[in-house]
């Protein structure tokens, strides 16, 4: 958790004085355009876009094609301006700074029409000393300049050599150059997200002032020394001493729950200080560590941090610590060439399952803390244990990384270079290297983030040559690409931190990339690292296509989002897969034809007559088709992580690309854009059960695996059955004797001929029939039933349309539906428009005549309310 800046006291002989003023500019502000035929007032933090909104001279700039209508916004240049009156004695205070926590992205600040600096870099924090210039009435202004013009004079402006690609693809629709500014690369649009390049104050301003000594920073990391089997804190703090001369200080640092109390002397003398402190807990201390969600508690301790200063001045600070270790094991596998790639947390290997993070919405103060928590939640809810930061969007905000603590998410933090090369110049590398120093230091002491990844694809990018550079010229953008990630990324962040791993690249061979010269001929090898995975042409259901890798970083499918999240920045012309507005939010080549396609191959395409109703219920199959591709592919890597087949496998994590949307358009994500769950989600709160069993079939032979993440061995049962599609009755069970599923491993638990499975159940034949299957301890069911499909359902024989009836209630805050169909029901999905919440299930096959489900609601509502917006979709109601 961050530390939070107490009150800070002097004690002085004429009685008690402030030392230190902070002084909020927060609020309102005033903002006006280049030419000055706009001014309007606007909120600081937040951009002009949503300053826009705010006082209704734009529309919502996600409705309809707002993106390129409003692109009008990112081409000017704006200036936003704030007239305060100083704190009554401010200016008698020795040094007085004023703080920007992030501006986004380029300007020039004056206060008093005196310049006192720029920004150059959205991921920066700026301090710039005011102390000459403040008055007691004060203007200040930040004079932006468009970031798209700037990026366009950058690439300009760099004449050695092209640093691709200029562009983004066409279907993008998106600006040029975002390679050569330090700011969100998403903003500039990408293959799941609109154009707006933003402009303003995206974070916190104040003014800070004091006397004598500033504490500027408060960073801290626990490291655990195995052989002495003791912890120790590593406590670094930073100050501005203003005084003229050295001060003397008493640091005590006190964390009661572990008995442990630490005191020494410092001597600061003047100027800018840091301080480095080692902490011993007290080895008598029974200290629980923070574990990932799904594998123990996340426990904390306070920690308060006292500086008793010469002249009775006392400055504190309080944090939360937590204590875990993390390891990146890669070592030699038996029976495989190449290296593990696995992560050890306390010194346990965790399989990570999760997802990947975008940025939640195009303007970030739209953010707020309770769409954080909703999203981290339903992470939570769908059985996550992991989130990749993903190094095309922000470095989250502070909130974001005290929920993982809280939560249990373990996060792997990518640098923000994505899919691009990127310019070397001196200007460009310092501010790189003052942005991860930044960085680092600010989210550094939060137990979820466990690794430091330098960029996303970009190692895949140079050395598979997607920008077509020429043979001669590869060797300089492998040297820097080297200079950027290794010589100066790297060097940095092992300066800063050396509790956590750091990698080049995502994807990347790891320990074999370093050993190639820091990029590998192959960043896509299964026998090292991470892979990425796509492939939308050949069939999803077929596990053999895909990677037995190492570890899957980023694979999925695409979706369309609801109805009823597409209903609000849409009109009734739009409602048609191949309206303009269809084409227009498809940011990925060629994405809705592969959507149908990938979808024919298993099931009927919809075919009513009405366009609305076709609309809904080619949605409808595109979550179906989502779905069911990803459950396949995870479930593929969630048994491999025990085997090695065809010196393959030992897979140790799998996160689907991508878990939220920024907009409402289709995209890989499994929550909606304001976290509406589709599909996916819901099936992933299945696959990523703690226990799960997981079924496939190879050249006529069903096999079971059941895949665990406890702690323990436990000895359970499975229960197979073989349904008709034309009967709610399951024509035969079997019970399988008792076997041991080994606790963090994969194990092969059933096997048989599917002939011969069919057989014995009354001679059914594929068409006819699906297998479920389950797993149970001492009698009782242990995570999920699961299933296996025989052969495709548009060939399923026997599957009647179902009517499936409804009855809710309100049991406390949730409320119950009972369901009641009249015939076997193939994705079910429950929905409620656009009340907030989410069902306990969802999505799931209905082969029994009854089913209660839980709703959820994160915003009040009630039953009649519900009953209004319910509505009930099964495969066969779109034939």
């Amino acid at each position: 958790m961050r530390p939070h800046l107490l009150l800070l006291l002097a004690l002085c002989q004429a009685g008690h004085v402030i030392a230190e003023r902070s002084f909020s500019l927060r609020g309102g502000w005033w903002i006006r355009n280049a030419n000055g035929s706009l001014q309007l007032p606007g909120t600081v933090p937040g951009c002009v876009h949503s300053a826009l909104l705010q006082q209704g001279l734009i529309q919502d700039p996600y409705y309809r094609f707002n993106d390129l209508n409003y692109r009008w916004i990112s081409l000017d240049s704006w200036t936003y301006i704030k007239e305060f009156t100083a704190p009554f004695g401010l200016r008698k205070l020795q040094k007085i700074n004023l703080i920007f926590e992030g501006v986004d992205t380029i300007s020039k600040v004056l206060l008093n029409n005196v310049t006192i600096g720029k920004t150059d870099n959205m991921f920066n924090r700026y301090s710039f000393d005011i102390t000459s210039v403040v008055r007691d009435v004060n203007v200040l202004e930040l004079h932006f300049q468009s970031a798209v013009l700037y990026a366009a004079q950058q690439s300009k402006a760099h004449t050695a050599y092209p640093v691709p690609p200029d562009c983004p693809p066409y279907v993008q629709k998106g600006e040029c150059h975002v390679n050569f500014i330090r700011k969100e690369q998403c903003s500039f649009s990408w293959d799941w997200g609109p154009s707006f390049p933003t402009q303003g104050i995206w974070k916190d301003v104040r003014i800070e002032a004091y006397d004598i000594c500033h504490l500027s920073s408060f960073t801290f990391s626990p490291i655990y020394d195995n052989s002495a089997q003791e912890w120790t804190l590593e406590i670094e703090s930073s100050f501005d001493v203003v005084s003229s001369k050295a001060i003397y200080a008493q640091v005590i640092v006190t964390i009661p729950e572990l008995q442990t109390q630490h005191m020494c002397t410092i001597e600061l003398l003047p100027g800018e200080r840091i301080v480095e402190m080692l902490v011993s807990i007290n080895k008598n201390a029974s200290i629980e560590t923070w574990w990932p969600h799904g594998h123990g508690n996340q426990t904390g301790y306070n920690m308060t941090v006292l500086f008793k200063l010469d002249g009775g001045m006392n400055i504190e600070k309080s944090a939360m610590v937590y204590f875990r270790t993390v390891e990146l094991v890669e070592e030699p596998i038996k029976e495989s060439y190449g290296l593990s790639f696995y992560f050890k947390i306390n010194g346990l290997p965790i399989f990570l399952k999760g997802s990947n993070w975008i940025p939640a919405d195009s303007l970030q103060d739209r953010v707020t803390s309770d769409l954080l928590r909703l999203l981290l939640q339903s992470a939570v809810d769908a059985n996550m244990n992991t989130l990749r930061v993903w190094g095309g969007g922000l470095y989250e905000q502070d909130e974001f990384y005290e929920l993982c603590d809280r939560l249990g998410i373990m996060i792997w933090q990518d640098f923000m270079f994505a899919c691009a090369l990127y310019p070397t110049d001196q200007s460009f590398m310092d501010s790189v290297s003052t942005e991860v120093a930044y960085q680092v230091n600010r989210l550094k002491s939060h137990p979820s983030v466990i690794i430091w990844s330098g960029n996303n694809e970009n190692e895949a990018a140079l050395m598979l040559n997607w920008y077509n550079v020429s043979v001669c010229k590869q060797q300089l953008y492998i040297d820097d690409y080297v200079m950027l990630y290794v010589k100066n990324i790297r060097k940095v962040v092992l300066e800063e931190d050396k509790t956590r791993p750091f990698i080049t690249s995502s994807p990347t061979n790891g320990a074999q990339s370093i050993a190639e010269g820091w990029v590998s001929s192959n960043p896509y090898s299964t026998h090292f690292g991470d892979v990425h995975y796509y492939n939308y042409i050949d069939d999803c259901w077929d596990w053999k296509l895909f990677p037995k890798a190492r570890f899957v970083s980023e694979y999925g499918f695409q979706s369309w989002p609801s109805f009823s999240t597409l209903e609000k920045v849409s009109s009734k012309t739009d409602w048609s897969f191949k309206s303009n507005f269809s084409l227009h939010r498809q940011h990925h080549e060629r994405g809705n034809v592969e959507m149908l396609n990938q979808a024919g191959l298993h099931f009927k395409l919809p075919l009513s007559s009405d366009p609305v109703r076709m609309f809904t219920d080619t949605i409808y199959l595109t979550q179906v088709t989502q779905a069911q591709c990803v459950k396949v592919e995870t479930e593929f890597y969630l048994r491999s992580r025990s085997e090695i087949v065809n010196k393959e496998g030992h897979t140790m994590g799998a996160l689907y690309w991508q878990l939220n949307d920024i907009w409402q358009a289709p995209s890989w994500a499994s929550l909606e854009y304001g976290g509406k769950w589709k599909m996916l989600h819901y099936f992933a709160q299945h696959f990523f059960a703690p226990v799960l069993p997981v079924g496939f079939e190879d050249q006529n032979i069903f096999y079971v695996y059941g895949v665990s993440d406890l702690h323990l061995d436990y000895r359970m049962t499975l229960t197979v059955r073989v349904h008709t599609w034309s009967s709610l009755k399951p024509l035969c069970s079997h019970v399988t004797d008792q076997f041991v599923v080994k606790s963090g491993m994969a194990t092969l638990i059933y096997k048989t001929s599917v002939p011969s499975l069919l057989w014995k159940c009354g001679n059914c034949t594929r068409q006819r029939c699906v297998v479920t299957f389950y797993l149970s301890a001492k009698s009782n069911q242990l995570g999920p039933i699961n299933y296996h499909f025989l052969s495709s359902p548009k060939e399923a024989v026997g599957l009647q349309k179902a009517h499936i009836t409804v009855l809710i209630s309100q049991q406390g805050d949730m409320f119950v539906f009972d369901l009641e169909t009249s015939a076997v029901a193939l994705f079910v999905w429950l929905d409620v428009g656009s009340i907030s919440g989410r069902f306990s299930d969802n999505g799931f096959l209905m082969t029994e005549k009854k089913r209660t489900v839980l709703f959820y609601p994160w915003k009040p509502t009630s039953t009649s309310e519900l009953e209004q917006s319910f509505r009930v979709t099964s495969l066969t109601d779109i034939y």
